[in-house]
């Protein structure tokens, strides 16, 4: 009857059997949350976007309430924060910019929720399985002393079975762990540049700005999706204001970090 895969992992990896399989399960329980926060922000479309930005007007007192009724079921970040913003329409344009950039530190911190210790992760596990090396070193020296004959194989095999074992079980771990928390990092930074671009945007909708919505358009301009043209005096100080609006916000997501 074969052994059980503890007890087989116990003997291959010694001491370190138990801080290796904590390492792992953390790190796996992390991934597949991360994973699972990412398919859910993915899997779901901000439809609601794709047909605002079809129209050329600013933000009317009945679309934002309409519009804010939509979001009300909303689950993505973007319709959260969006909710968020036309709730406090009424406010001044400086108190919604402090209070979207509030919501999207929290909503950054949520993001890279766990990356830390799964860098933290791969680090301590190579440093585990180096530890099991010298180990397993200490144990073949150690059989090698108490040995007044020849040296054979099977005094060498524990030892050094318990060194490329340990040494091998760190590195299996620690490279999904750092490969999977620089991925993740990558797309939290992007997601929220997302989110913080489209809400700068939103603002501006609900300042007056017409063609808010279309500011960094890649689509070619057309009738259902405007891009800003020069040439227009109003046009040009609607431009600057969007610049001086989009700043504070960028700014603080910067300084998050």
């Amino acid at each position: 009857m074969s052994q059980p895969l503890y007890l087989q992992l116990s003997e291959q990896l010694g001491y370190l059997t138990w801080p290796l399989f904590i390492c792992a399960f953390l790190a796996i329980l992390i991934i597949l949350e991360r994973v699972a926060l990412m398919a859910n922000e993915l899997l779901k479309r901000d439809a609601w976007l794709t047909e605002l930005r079809k129209q050329t007007r600013s933000a009317t007192p009945e679309q934002r309430q309409q519009l804010l009724t939509q979001l009300s079921k909303g689950r993505t970040m973007l319709a959260k924060g969006t909710g968020l913003l036309l709730s406090h329409g009424d406010h001044p344009r400086a108190m919604r910019e402090e209070i979207l950039n509030l919501w999207l530190i929290k909503q950054k911190e949520k993001l890279q929720s766990g990356l830390k210790v799964l860098q933290i992760i791969g680090v301590i596990t190579p440093l585990l399985g180096l530890l099991g090396t010298v180990l397993g070193l200490i144990e073949m020296f150690s059989q090698l002393g108490i040995s007044d004959g020849p040296v054979t194989p099977s005094q060498l095999a524990t030892g050094l079975g318990l060194a490329m074992n340990t040494t091998a079980a760190g590195l299996i771990i620690a490279v999904p762990a750092i490969t999977m928390s620089h991925l993740l990092s990558l797309w939290a930074e992007k997601r929220c540049n997302k989110i913080a671009h489209a809400l700068n945007q939103l603002n501006l909708w609900l300042e007056g700005f017409d063609q808010a919505l279309n500011i960094g358009c890649e689509a070619p301009c057309g009738a259902n999706a405007p891009c800003l043209k020069a040439g227009n005096s109003n046009t040009n100080q609607q431009q600057s204001s969007a610049a001086g609006m989009t700043a504070p916000m960028n700014s603080t997501l910067s300084e998050s970090n």
